[in-house]
Order: structure tokens, then C-alpha cells, then sequence
């Protein structure tokens, strides 16, 4: 029986071809961008109140009325104690044990180091009046200054307290009890230090700064300065 030809198929070259189309399955469909609409209000945290009214209205939402203790003026908060602050910048004299600072200087500089102490502690808030100086050799030119006109008139500066006070350390015993006592150890007689400087750091209510030579103040305070 004779064979009916298949009719041949047109063949497409590729000459002939028109513009690829992908296929919509492979493609990646992108994802839409999402309209903007009103922002959503944050959640008042605790002890503060909601959002004001503007920002309420332009999210969309009913404003959220303020706490009931924020809504009177007399709850506002008031100045910190002056007590508070005073306390914590200038420590009683009754404190148990002061510090101790040393700061090595021989004797010629330990006056001028002595001196640059003051200087720093006023510049740190420290009051005058908080602050004894002790010499155990040559008076502080301001102390032989006073002295001129007399002892009399030389303690009472002491005793008023408004400002800071020169003294020979020999005379220590005689001086009142400061926050800050700062120990010159600037030569006299051998045993200067060793008598006055015990009690220089009992007349110390928070701070005892000591300029001198440091193997002679660990002899008489101990390695631990």
C-alpha cells in the first residue's frame, strides 16, 4: 500500500525569527511598592504621656489624654536640695579616714608644689575656707605678712575661716580641723615632719596632700602613701 506523505512542517530559520518573548512563567514579578498611609503612633512609655494632638491627627488616630498626675502644674518637679550639693562637693570634716596624696618635691620645691595644689583645688570649686597650708621650714610669705601685725590679729584670720590659712606646722596643734590640709615639708629642724605630720593628717577631714620628699613621708606615714 502506498505511503501517503507527511506534508512537511515549515521550518522557522533562525534568520527569520522575530523579537524573543520570555515566557511569563520565568519571569520575576516585581513586588509592588505599598502606598504610604498614616504612620502608626508609638506607644506612650510609662510616667510619660501620650502624643499630642497634632502628631495624633496626622497619624489618623484620636489623641491619648495625658496622665491624670501630669495634668496639674504643681507636680513639676523642683530644684535640687542645696544640701544634696553641697554634701557631695566638699566632704565633712568628720570623715573617717582622708585621703592621702603625695607629691614628690624636694625641699627648696616644696613649697612652690604646695602652692600649685591650692591653686588647683580653687580651680576644682574647692572653698578657701576649706584649706590649711602647713610649712615645716620658712613661713609662707603670706603668713609672715599677717604675722607682722600680730598674733592676735594673725589667728583671728584663722578663726573667721573664709579663706585659706598658712601656718607653721609646729603650730598645728593650735590650728582647727580643715577638709583639705596640704603639708609642705619644706626643711627646719630633722624631726619637723615626723612630729607635725600625724597630726596634719588628723587636722584632715577628706584630703591630705603632702609635698616633700618621698622616702622621708613613707618613713613617718607608712609605704602605703
Amino acid at each position: 500500500m502506498p505511503l501517503t506523505p507527511t506534508p512537511e512542517e515549515p521550518q522557522i530559520h533562525e534568520s527569520a525569527q522575530g523579537p524573543r518573548v520570555t515566557p511569563a512563567a520565568s519571569r520575576t514579578a516585581q513586588t509592588p511598592r505599598p502606598v504610604p498611609g498614616p504612620r502608626p503612633v508609638p506607644a506612650p512609655r510609662p510616667g510619660r504621656p501620650g502624643p499630642s494632638p497634632a502628631a495624633a491627627s496626622r497619624a489618623g488616630v484620636a489623641p491619648s489624654p495625658a496622665p491624670p498626675a501630669q495634668r496639674s502644674p504643681q507636680t513639676a518637679p523642683g530644684p535640687v536640695p542645696a544640701a544634696t550639693v553641697t554634701a557631695a562637693a566638699a566632704p565633712s570634716v568628720s570623715a573617717a579616714v582622708p585621703q592621702i596624696q603625695l607629691i614628690p618635691a624636694s625641699a627648696e620645691g616644696a613649697l612652690d608644689a604646695a602652692e600649685e595644689a591650692v591653686d588647683l583645688l580653687l580651680d576644682t570649686g574647692r572653698a578657701p575656707g576649706d584649706i590649711l597650708v602647713l610649712t615645716t621650714g620658712d613661713p609662707h610669705p603670706w603668713a609672715a605678712h599677717e604675722l607682722s601685725f600680730g598674733e592676735a590679729a594673725y589667728w583671728a584670720l584663722h578663726d573667721a575661716g573664709d579663706d585659706v590659712f598658712y601656718a607653721d606646722a609646729a603650730q598645728v596643734q593650735r590650728a582647727a580641723g580643715r577638709p583639705v590640709v596640704v603639708f609642705a615639708a619644706n626643711g627646719g629642724p630633722v624631726d619637723a615632719a615626723a612630729g607635725s605630720l600625724p597630726v596634719a593628717l588628723a587636722r584632715a577631714g577628706a584630703l591630705l596632700i603632702v609635698c616633700g620628699e618621698p622616702q622621708q613621708i613613707n618613713s613617718v606615714l607608712g609605704a602605703g602613701v
